[in-house]
């Protein structure tokens, strides 16, 4: 049986069906963005800069472009003795770039914007479809909105990796949520070749397809999905998911290693001369803390601990509404390796942005309020979004 005659059997709607359903959502999210934009865009010549370059030419995105233009082996050796090497990011998206500076007029600056574009549409239509078939249609329009209007959302239009990444875990996730294990693992296996956290996506993938067997037997579908728990054939699609699931991170982690001449610990070399790491959270907790040393960083120092308190809080929500164990596992290891790593801690909050699944609570108290509360703090959330990501682009941004 083949996954198009599964999703038959399971009366789930074809491509064109699904895109109906979903355009409410991806309309929304198109919306915002563009009010993200267009605030970035008139804050950027107020202050002379060009936005365009903001979204293409800073931090990651000039690595990225590097890679595309140039392969892997560039560095960049800096007084205090780090060496950043571009093998610390991983390939996809630059061979997206390269492909697009390839086969159209584009740069490949140009190619990696564009990706971004389409990959946050894609991120946000897979938001929909692992919410809508949770929660139904509504929570899945809120939750795509919800998505598309967080403080750094205007990260989903760089060139950066986060959106494509985004896109290729929520759809590996509906994947395993309606019993598709080949394709979640293909997905996932491709969401390991665009960033280090792809893992979470495989650790969902495993997690889901081992767990009934590890439980005691009921009537009830494994982990939110429809349909029968034991069709024909699915226990071997099941394991080729499994297998297929570590591919993409594995195999980029070890073909460094044997780069480097590290070994199969050689990528977190790489990572050390970015001076990132995993440290349990000590670093974080130690930058933290120093900002009760003065009022104006008191106040900033509560606020972190205001936005940890407020994550914990979703993930427990999560656990208490019974969320798949798939989402449980991913969103779960998103957050501890954001908040757990070594790494720049201006670049955190960009690095929480593929964990979806804690805004699932919020999308069904939004879909459960009539629709002009929601429709009003959505807006006014859009607002505040786009004011921010402008300020924060134009200032400090993400590196």
């Amino acid at each position: 049986m083949t996954d198009l005659e599964t999703r038959t059997e399971r009366g789930t709607p074809g491509p064109r069906g699904a895109l109906r359903r979903a355009a409410p959502a991806l309309l929304g999210y198109a919306a915002v963005r563009a009010v993200g934009l267009l605030a970035l865009a008139l804050w950027s010549a107020a202050r002379d800069k060009s936005a365009y370059q903001l979204l293409t030419a800073r931090w990651d995105s000039l690595w990225y472009t590097r890679v595309a233009e140039l392969g892997y082996g560039y560095e960049v050796r800096l007084p205090d003795g780090d060496v950043h090497s571009n093998l610390a990011f991983f390939p996809l998206l630059p061979w997206l770039e390269r492909l697009g500076a390839a086969v159209t007029p584009l740069s490949p600056a140009d190619a990696g914007f564009v990706v971004s574009l389409l990959a946050s549409l894609a991120a946000a239509w897979g938001i929909f479809a692992v919410a809508e078939h949770l929660y139904g249609r509504r929570a899945g329009v809120c939750a795509a909105l919800l998505w598309a209007v967080l403080p750094v959302a205007v990260v989903q239009s760089m060139a950066y990796s986060e959106s494509l990444f985004t896109a290729l875990a929520a759809w590996s996730l509906y994947a395993v949520l309606t019993g598709r294990w080949v394709t979640a693992g293909t997905l996932a296996a491709l969401a390991g070749l665009t960033r280090p956290v792809g893992l979470a996506v495989a650790a969902a993938v495993w997690v889901a397809a081992v767990a009934p067997f590890v439980r005691s037997r009921s009537g009830a579908g494994p982990d939110g999905a429809r349909g029968p728990e034991h069709a024909p054939g699915d226990g071997a699609r099941r394991v080729l998911g499994m297998l297929l699931a570590p591919l993409g991170a594995a195999g980029y982690v070890l073909w460094v290693g044997h780069r480097t001449g590290g070994g199969p610990l050689g990528y977190l070399d790489v990572q050390a001369g970015w001076r990132n790491g995993f440290d349990g959270g000590a670093a974080f907790a130690r930058f933290v803390a120093g900002k009760f040393t003065a009022l104006p960083g008191a106040l900033a120092g509560v606020g972190l601990i205001a936005g940890v308190a407020l994550l914990v809080w979703l993930y427990a929500v999560c656990v208490r509404r019974r969320q798949p164990l798939a989402l449980l596992t991913y969103s779960g290891l998103v957050v501890v390796l954001a908040l757990c790593a070594s790494s720049y801690f201006g670049s955190k909050p960009r690095l929480l942005l593929p964990a979806f699944p804690l805004l699932l609570p919020l999308a069904v108290a939004l879909a459960r309020a009539r629709t002009s509360r929601s429709a009003t703090v959505l807006g006014g959330l859009a607002v505040v979004s786009a004011v921010y990501g402008a300020f924060w682009l134009n200032g400090s941004g993400p590196p």
